[in-house]
């Protein structure tokens, strides 16, 4: 048996991605070309033997469903593992009150009959690559209350600022959590993932609620720095955290970089998805592809540089893609220029031929929009 519930946070932060996030939560979003956001978190949960797993969504939880299945393709145990869907049952007309506490409460019953010791907590909107069985080894070995994750950043004045840090001791004990207001480069990014005693957990969301409605996990944690021992745990390796539109271009486009590739992906430590039966590519004659990532399934006649091509894409003749992060199923017509842009799914640009934005401010084209 695992020791550990896992939870896929999605109520934590109520962080909104423009144009995106209008037709799915983060965890939905297409990364990479063929992978979805939520697959990291869920790949790790699962490559470290956590098979009883939670996933907390707030809102439009159709294509994150359909995503998730039975959860079989995450390598899950089929007996007695199970990937489990929950909502926040509460109706409020604020969304302040929307938070991963009330979900908590609202499937409380549902935490209690989970027979682990342990629980961690993931985020659904960060990407990167973390043995939980190692980190809850530490946990334990530590004498710690709580452990949470954090990855040490020098430009945290410019990015991560939808993030919190930590505020460390030199024993690496946690003073306080506090929003990145970009005051500094050098800060702790806080990773939005604990662990702690499934009793712990419980305790602390009955605590959070009688002491603010509108208290978030967060919020609860960082009260009780002072009463509790809580411990930081530095992360290595490939770290984004998708917080807006800029942060998922950009992360998106970084992985175009092998080095970067190199350090989140590993032989040993698959990151599983949803597959489709889908035939390779097909590049024609006239076809120049460049420093991309292109996924299966595409018809490929024009230019591709520094770009990120979903599945089922096609590309015509004399079209140039350069600096994008195409959706599956984009159809891009002859001659067109697409540069720095986000297309989302369906999208077709067959009359307009010139869609150009800046490096610093990249586009974005709707789902199953024509241009």
């Amino acid at each position: 048996m695992s020791r550990a519930l896992g939870i896929v946070n999605f109520a934590a932060n109520n962080i909104w991605v423009d144009g995106l996030s209008e037709y799915r939560p983060i965890g939905a979003f297409s990364f990479l070309g063929r992978y979805r956001i939520i697959d990291f978190p869920l790949s790790n949960l699962s490559n470290s033997g956590i098979d009883q797993i939670q996933v907390y969504v707030r809102r439009k939880a159709r294509s994150l469903a359909e995503h998730l299945g039975t959860g079989r393709h995450y390598n899950i145990n089929s007996k007695r593992g199970k990937v489990h869907l929950l909502f926040s049952e509460t109706e409020v007309l604020d969304d302040m009150y929307n938070t991963d506490i009330s979900a908590f409460l609202d499937n409380m019953e549902i935490i209690e009959r989970i027979h682990c010791p342990y629980v961690v907590i993931a985020p659904s909107y960060m990407v990167y690559t973390m043995n939980f069985d190692s980190l809850l080894q530490t946990h334990i070995d530590s004498g710690a209350e709580v452990t949470l994750l954090y990855h040490a950043v020098d430009n945290a004045k410019e990015h991560f600022l939808f993030c919190d840090t930590l505020n460390l001791n030199k024993q690496k004990g946690v003073l306080s959590i506090e929003p990145n207001r970009g005051t500094a480069k050098n800060r702790n990014i806080f990773m939005d993932t604990y662990v702690m005693s499934k009793e712990l957990f419980m305790n602390l969301v009955k605590k959070a609620k009688k002491t603010s409605s509108v208290f978030t996990f967060a919020d609860i944690v960082d009260a009780e720095c002072s009463e509790l021992d809580i411990r930081g745990v530095a992360h290595r390796g490939y770290f984004a955290a998708i917080t807006d539109f800029k942060s998922y271009y950009d992360a998106n486009i970084s992985l175009i970089d092998y080095k970067s590739t190199s350090s989140l992906f590993d032989e040993e430590w698959p990151i599983y998805t949803k597959t489709n039966d889908s035939c390779p590519t097909h590049y024609v004659d006239g076809a120049d592809v460049k420093a991309s990532v292109v996924s299966n399934g595409c018809l490929i006649e024009g230019t591709i540089e520094n770009s990120v091509i979903g599945r089922g894409c096609t590309i015509k003749k004399g079209a140039v893609i350069k600096n994008s992060v195409l959706l599956p199923d984009v159809i891009i017509t002859e001659d067109a220029h697409i540069e720095n842009m986000v297309i989302d799914k369906h999208a077709k640009v067959t009359h307009i031929k010139d869609i150009i934005a800046s490096p610093e401010k990249p586009g974005y084209v709707k789902r199953s929009d024509t241009l």
